[in-house]
């Protein structure tokens, strides 16, 4: 009888431990939950800890069969700082796009709080340029850059080079490429922030469980939309989405198996890229963006909706104004596609690139910036978007104000 007392005993209190420790095991993985810009890993190529070849022993830019090749990053860190106070930012620039990226990252310097990383991919040719500008940059202790080259999967990496425009399709790569790296913000090169991109961040505390990436819709209105009067494909909701700015939960990305209309079977976010382009190769015309779009069709309650002002373009004004949301409340991110920066086509958002670009850091934002732009965007009333000029200048007059509320309080 004592021993089957003994033995019982045994078993309770192995029982227990085998409780306590699947209770452990239950609030670390609550912990490690990806929600808003979790930390880097040791040896992420983003983190600070100079240069490493991800992927084990592979070379740089060689792949194992369906994966991206991990290219050995050109580091450039300018600050020590907690990892997951960092805003992760992505851009990929190409051919003649360095001026325009590099008003690009000033803009999002300007008004944000956090510090910010910066992962930008660019053709070799082009590190030299963006070394030399960008460690002029008076960072004020806020910023961190790493350099790639462009890389695709080493078996199709001509296919993915020719989609749409030489190196767009970069993005679809990056959570394969920047595997520590839990959030991210990509956009595009014509993109100016007039705004903190705190604020954008801040989205990622929003997604909900299913959730993995946010970006706004194509058109507001249906009846000058692209995707639902001529696409040949599959796309997101009504009018489709516009990957110009595009947040994303990567470490949920990663994890995810995706619905899809190649197989019965769920897809990882690897495993899809390829016998997607294949399938919709001959059906697609904005590259990347459809396939995106194709994806999201399928998978609709993996994507966040935000509002036309966080991603502001020709056509929300061009045919009358037509984002409500930035007439109340200004512009948040204006994305300047089609080149209009660098023609006479749209001067109202030329106007805005330019006094950006030439802004000098540490200068007075009102005497340098807001007041010369509000006075050349009057000039600009002849045009459709110049009669609602002043939604380019309502936000960014508030970002002023609130960066000076800032320092003053911080004195």
């Amino acid at each position: 009888m004592r021993r089957f007392v003994r033995v019982a005993l045994l078993c309770l209190g192995c029982g227990v431990c085998s409780l306590l420790y699947g209770f452990r095991q239950l609030a670390l993985s609550l912990e490690q939950e990806p929600g808003g810009g979790g930390e880097l890993q040791a040896g992420d190529p983003a983190a600070p800890g100079g240069r490493r070849h991800a992927g084990g022993s592979r070379a740089a830019g060689s792949a194992g069969p369906g994966e991206a090749a991990v290219p050995v990053a050109a580091r450039y860190d300018y600050m020590k700082t907690h990892p997951s106070e960092k805003m992760h930012l992505a851009v990929v620039a190409c051919g003649e796009r360095l001026e325009e990226t590099v008003t690009m990252l000033r803009s999002a310097i300007i008004f944000s709080i956090k510090p910010l990383q910066f992962h930008i991919f660019a053709e070799d040719q082009l590190h030299k340029s963006f070394k030399d500008i960008l460690d002029d940059f008076p960072y004020e202790g806020k910023v961190n850059y790493t350099l790639y080259p462009i890389t695709f999967p080493t078996e199709s990496a001509a296919e993915w080079k020719k989609l749409f425009k030489p190196c767009a399709s970069q993005r679809l790569f990056l959570p394969l490429i920047l595997k520590n790296v839990d959030s991210l913000l990509y956009v595009d090169t014509d993109i100016l922030f007039l705004r903190p991109v705190d604020d954008i961040w801040s989205f990622l505390r929003k997604f909900n469980s299913t959730q993995i990436a946010a970006m706004a819709p194509e058109h507001e209105e249906p009846r000058i939309g692209w995707y639902n009067r001529f696409a040949r494909h599959p796309f997101y909701g009504v009018t489709g989405i516009n990957s110009g700015v595009m947040l994303m939960n990567m470490t949920r990305i990663r994890r995810k198996y995706f619905k899809n209309d190649m197989t019965t079977v769920q897809l990882q976010w690897g495993e899809m890229l390829m016998p997607l382009l294949k399938k919709y190769k001959l059906n697609i015309t904005w590259g990347d963006q459809d396939l995106l779009n194709i994806m999201f069709f399928h998978n609709p309650e993996s994507l966040y909706v935000f509002p036309c002002q966080w991603n502001y373009r020709p056509d929300h004004c061009i045919y009358g104004s037509n984002c409500k949301e930035a007439e109340k409340e200004g512009i948040f991110i204006l994305h300047g596609n089609r080149g209009v920066y660098h023609d006479d086509k749209q001067p109202t958002f030329r106007a805005v690139y330019e006094a950006i670009k030439n802004y000098s850091f540490g200068d007075d934002l009102v005497h340098s910036l807001l007041q010369p732009l509000e006075l050349e965007l009057q000039k600009t009333m002849h045009t459709y978007c110049g009669r609602v000029y002043k939604v380019f200048i309502k936000q960014l007059t508030k970002s002023i104000r609130d960066l000076y509320d800032r320092r003053s309080k911080g004195r």
